[in-house]
């Protein structure tokens, strides 16, 4: 996982090139009825088909970058130090073990460390924003 510093931010041709891919990705979202699609590479004239989900996926990361924002994926089942997870919710660790230990937000143990996935983490964050 890639340190927040060490992400790029787009370019202003990719900004642009984001902007006119995301628009057309979404028509193509929204006409499209089956749980594939086919689409050209343009330089080598292959075609492939992919998941319709994955191009759900690849909508917001080309509207984050149209609107110049770094972008980084993780995958939701990744597990993180209770360091990362404290960083990511923006308190300390001690703050972070507490809700941990009340049951806020679900963990594991390996050995002496506790490890959390960030989907729980999102969730636990999601969840102090709605109240």
């Amino acid at each position: 996982m890639k340190a927040r510093e060490e992400i790029e931010k787009p370019s202003e041709l990719e900004q642009k090139v984001a902007t006119e891919s995301y628009n057309a990705l979404e028509s193509i979202i929204e006409q499209n009825a089956s749980d594939k699609v086919g689409i050209e590479i343009h330089e080598t004239k292959d075609r492939i088909v992919i998941p319709i989900k994955a191009l759900k996926l690849l909508s917001p990361i080309l509207k984050a970058m149209s609107q110049g924002k770094p972008i980084s994926m993780i995958p939701t089942a990744t597990e993180v130090t209770t360091d990362k997870a404290a960083e990511i919710l923006g308190c300390t660790r001690a703050q972070l073990v507490r809700l941990l230990e009340g049951g806020e937000i679900e963990f594991t143990r390996k050995e002496e460390n506790r490890k959390i996935k960030i989907k729980d983490i999102l969730k636990y964050k999601k969840h102090l924003k709605e109240i």
